[in-house]
């Protein structure tokens, strides 16, 4: 555990980052189920971006949790709400919509974590921000070629 925070910042700490663990247990778990649900014409392209992207997240969940581990807390076990199914259009825009809560959330817990002194905690989730917009840019580009 890290001592270098006093425990008030800690445990803001903590809780962003279990806010955070929330939104990518559920994107893992929508990213499979799109993945194992899409069907049409368009779907193989798609769906190897589905599995793609949830490795992604996978990645951003464990470390988040190490750093919530480090910190001596107890990384959060539950998901966000779902979106699944639907027609393959749909499954994209809810996917959209949930990288563009990550980026929002993301973006607001780094200048809590600036103010707070924390430049690991803050350079990582930079890091991970990075990665959440890429996935919606491609989300993005996607249905802007299916509109077309």
């Amino acid at each position: 555990m890290s001592t270098l925070l006093s425990k008030a910042d800690r445990e803001k700490i903590i809780n962003a980052l279990n806010i955070d663990i929330g939104l990518e247990i559920g994107a893992i778990i929508q990213y499979i189920m799109h993945e194992v649900m899409a069907e049409g014409m368009e779907s193989p392209a798609i769906v190897e971006k589905f599995e793609e992207i949830s490795r992604e997240e996978m990645k951003h969940l464990e470390k988040l949790a190490d750093r919530v581990n480090y910190l001596g807390g107890v990384p959060n076990t539950k998901p966000n709400p779902l979106k699944v199914g639907g027609a393959l259009k749909k499954m994209i825009q809810d996917d959209l919509d949930g990288e563009y809560t990550a980026i929002k959330t993301y973006k607001s817990q780094i200048k809590m974590f600036d103010e707070i002194g924390d430049t690991t905690t803050r350079l990582m989730v930079e890091e991970i921000l990075t990665d959440e917009e890429d996935h919606a840019d491609t989300w993005e580009t996607v249905l802007q070629k299916a509109v077309k």
